[in-house]
């Protein structure tokens, strides 16, 4: 299995947020390929994510000042995209489609298989942070119906088998 654990960082952590040389390095070659840094702020905002696991109000200032855009519009940015997470999200995030192709493939019994196994319904972590369930709209690949994406990567046809054993593999850190 390839999936990655997010490993955030603390709210303290990411209280007063300074790039780095590397951060700074990463952020100006994506600065390259864009023509103004607003244009740049999804990028940037996605390399922060990944370097620190979530957008932290210290992250939003940062971004801020090195875009020069005020702490407001990087707040407005962050928060209408989904895919950003504006709190320390658990390890292992489990994004299960809820549209329609989705729930006529099973993801209704796949949600409720979750609630029952891991004690958790969408916008809930487990109390030891190894899962968070979250319910999205369209992941875009209708054709693997029922999909569900763990972190980065797609799990498509998902069974309630298939998700028991991905869930154990991810639980014994695989």
């Amino acid at each position: 299995m390839s999936t990655a654990p997010i490993l955030a960082k603390t709210p303290e952590e990411l209280r007063e947020v300074r790039f780095d040389e590397a951060m700074e390095a990463k952020i100006a070659e994506i600065l390259q390929r864009y023509p103004t840094k607003r244009a740049a702020m999804l990028p940037v905002l996605w390399l922060c994510q990944e370097r620190y696991g979530w957008i932290s109000p210290g992250v939003i200032e940062a971004v801020a000042a090195r875009l020069g855009e005020s702490p407001a519009f990087v707040e407005g940015v962050v928060s209408f995209y989904t895919m950003f997470h504006r709190t320390p999200p658990a390890r292992y995030v489990l994004q299960l489609c809820v549209t329609l192709s989705c729930e006529l493939c099973g993801a209704k019994t796949l949600a409720q298989h979750i609630k029952e196994r891991l004690g958790i319904g969408f916008g809930e972590k487990t109390q030891d942070g190894m899962f968070q369930l979250v319910g999205v709209e369209c992941l875009g690949a209708c054709g693997g119906a029922p999909v569900l994406q763990v972190n980065e990567d797609y799990y498509e046809n998902m069974t309630v088998e298939k998700l028991d054993e991905l869930l154990s593999e991810l639980a014994e850190g695989k």
